[in-house]
């Protein structure tokens, strides 16, 4: 975290350790561990992690709960001047919603080479038919995005594999 005279102003680096931990929230509920923080002046005003199982919702997606969350908090749809963090690159519906938002920036853990819409299968980002450009900052800490994430998915083949020889 840097200084400056008058506040501290933290960094990417820092912002994805609280998207991770949104993430382990998801993981300890069995859901899929990908968790977001939206971020706008130096502070959180939205969080979310994946509750696609619980809430039996396909759009329960982290990004959209922490969107909606924000846009609460802010009594504002536009999240502009607002950056979301968020553990996996995101997926078409969700790059919808922060194009929709007006949100300045993502910055993400790990590409999505099945289903992201951040540079990997496609790159809403920077579409010029859109009414809104969206900066990408990709990999910040990686490895700790991918590791959650491919021990998450280790453990439940584990499971099922050890299920399918009981019976």
């Amino acid at each position: 975290m840097a200084r400056t005279a008058t506040k501290t102003v933290r960094d990417d680096y820092y912002w994805m350790g609280k998207a991770l931990r949104e993430a382990q929230k998801a993981a300890e509920r069995g859901e899929v561990p990908i968790g977001a923080v939206i971020v706008k002046d130096d502070r959180v005003i939205g969080r979310g992690y994946n509750l696609r199982e619980g809430k039996q919702d396909p759009s329960a997606h982290a990004e959209m709960i922490a969107i909606r969350q924000a846009a609460k908090r802010m009594s504002a749809w536009r999240l502009n001047g607002a950056v979301l963090f968020v553990t996996l690159e995101p997926c078409l519906m969700c790059m919808g919603a922060i194009i929709l938002a007006r949100l300045d920036r993502v910055v993400f853990g790990c590409y999505d080479p099945k289903g992201g819409a951040a540079g990997s299968l496609y790159d809403l980002s920077g579409d010029q038919r859109l009414n809104h450009r969206v900066e990408l900052t990709p990999r910040v800490r990686e490895d700790e995005c991918s590791g959650i994430l491919s021990s998450f998915f280790s453990d439940l083949r584990m499971r099922k594999k050890l299920d399918r020889e009981k019976t």
